[in-house]
């Protein structure tokens, strides 16, 4: 006859491994949303907006709530000003631009938008093609007008822009290469707040998609779990960060992690100087 002591025992031992099943399980959900977390990033360019459960976990190794399936968006006030009167230029690029910028020089680009002035520090040295690139589209005119199409908040934080047709669909014609992907900055698949990086169409299943760089960029505003697949090419300064923690605090049009920005961000006027 077993006692009611080893009952107890038997019982325990019972739930401790009905636990850890459900552990495992849960370990296996966070590894399969944090594949589709990267690859909704890796396919930016050719899909535009991808929607996805946050997924969260706590200490304990249990799932945190998650947005339903079907989960209602959150309307949050617009904290961002109208628009500066304009319209996007319909701009397009057979190739890429010739190298103008000075290598060894520093460069600055300033988002002047409805939500507050971005500026960004570019890295000239380590990503020339991207800051060359920039340089060219910027003194064109194409950002001015144009609308940050998307915000993910959930194991990736960026707010993505650089698309004049809003969509996550938009070239400026031609792509440029990837580069800087070996940054030091870039730690343990890590793109850390204050970061801004290329978008582009790499498949890291299908190992296709490489230098597929356009004119569409995001702007990580808190440390974002990514394979270091996207060109880095700049750093976003404090007064910027505020700007996007504003943005970021206004939440997304789905409810779900991933969509238009509730904030109306458009970058009435970009420039990029020499300094």
């Amino acid at each position: 006859m077993v006692s009611s002591d080893q009952r107890r025992r038997q019982l325990a031992r019972e739930k401790f491994l009905r636990q850890q099943q459900r552990r495992e399980a849960a370990r296996r959900r966070a590894r399969m949303r944090n594949a589709v977390i990267a690859s909704a990033l890796a396919v930016v360019l050719a899909g535009g907006a991808v929607s996805y459960a946050a997924g969260a976990f706590d200490d304990d190794g249990k799932p945190q709530d998650e947005a339903a399936p079907n989960a209602s968006p959150t309307t949050k006030a617009d904290p961002c000003e109208k628009p500066a009167s304009g319209k996007v230029k319909p701009l397009s690029f057979k190739k890429e631009p010739a190298m103008t910028i000075d290598k060894s020089a520093d460069y600055a680009m300033k988002l002047s938008t409805t939500c507050g002035d971005i500026d960004l520090d570019l890295t000239a040295a380590k990503a020339p093609h991207t800051v060359n690139s920039f340089n060219f589209l910027v003194n064109k005119g194409y950002l001015d007008h144009t609308k940050c199409h998307r915000l993910t908040a959930g194991g990736i934080y960026v707010l993505q822009c650089g698309d004049p047709k809003g969509t996550g669909e938009g070239t400026p014609g031609y792509s440029i290469p990837d580069e800087n992907l070996k940054d030091k900055k870039l730690k343990g698949n890590v793109y850390p707040a204050g970061t801004v990086a290329m978008a582009n169409r790499y498949s890291a299943e299908k190992k296709t998609g490489r230098d597929t760089g356009g004119s569409q960029f995001f702007l990580v505003y808190q440390d974002s779990q990514l394979p270091p697949d996207y060109t880095p090419f700049g750093t976003i300064s404090d007064s910027g960060m505020k700007v996007l923690k504003k943005i970021a605090d206004a939440g997304e049009s789905t409810g779900q992690g991933d969509g238009a920005p509730n904030a109306t961000v458009v970058i009435n006027k970009a420039t990029v100087s020499k300094s």
